[in-house]
């Protein structure tokens, strides 16, 4: 396991265009999408990595994990049969950076992703990445009547970033939970 730094601002300014490799494997329950890795998170690395993101937390506080994990110890997650990709591979400071043609393009590859590692459910953390990626602009958050990549265990949920203000914690981690339920519920 890499051991947790804090990135000097020359790194984080040095990471736009880099990538975090995908945590994927075959059959996941749950295969995590983020719509971009930022600055921060490609100069450490690891996903969600910026201090201030809530989707470690919220990911706990929804029955995901049994403790809140640091992005230093993401690997963790395929132990319980989770993954974590990007729609778009490079990083940029923020995802209202990315074209439409990034966002489809994302699209498509997330599709060839799922289609080659069939998780159980995906999961595109970004609402407005999903609705431009996938020519759905009418998309709420929840379970979506269209498939991705072959299954029909879609769902969309807002941004974990801690500067997407339309959606507060409490709101993540009862749509995240939702979801969970959902999961469980396929699994008995």
């Amino acid at each position: 396991m890499q051991q947790p730094f804090k990135p000097t601002r020359e790194l984080i300014l040095a990471a736009r265009g880099k990538t975090v490799p995908d945590l994927i494997s075959p059959g996941l329950k749950v295969l995590f999408c983020g719509i971009n890795p930022g600055l921060y998170t490609a100069a450490v690395g690891r996903h969600f990595a910026r201090p201030g993101n809530r989707f470690w937390p919220a990911l706990h506080q929804a029955g995901f994990t049994p403790k809140i994990f640091s992005p230093f110890e993401e690997e963790e997650l395929l132990r319980y049969g989770y993954g974590i990709v990007n729609m778009v591979a490079q990083a940029t400071a923020r995802a209202d950076e990315l074209t439409p043609q990034q966002l489809a393009g994302g699209g498509r590859a997330l599709e060839e992703k799922v289609r080659v590692f069939r998780p159980r459910f995906c999961a595109v953390l970004g609402l407005g990445a999903y609705r431009t990626a996938f020519a759905h602009p009418e998309a709420l958050p929840g379970p979506r009547p269209e498939k991705i990549g072959g299954i029909s265990n879609a769902w969309v949920l807002p941004s974990p970033s801690g500067i997407n203000a339309n959606y507060q914690m409490k709101e993540l981690v009862r749509l995240l939970r939702e979801l969970k339920k959902a999961v469980d519920k396929s699994w008995c």
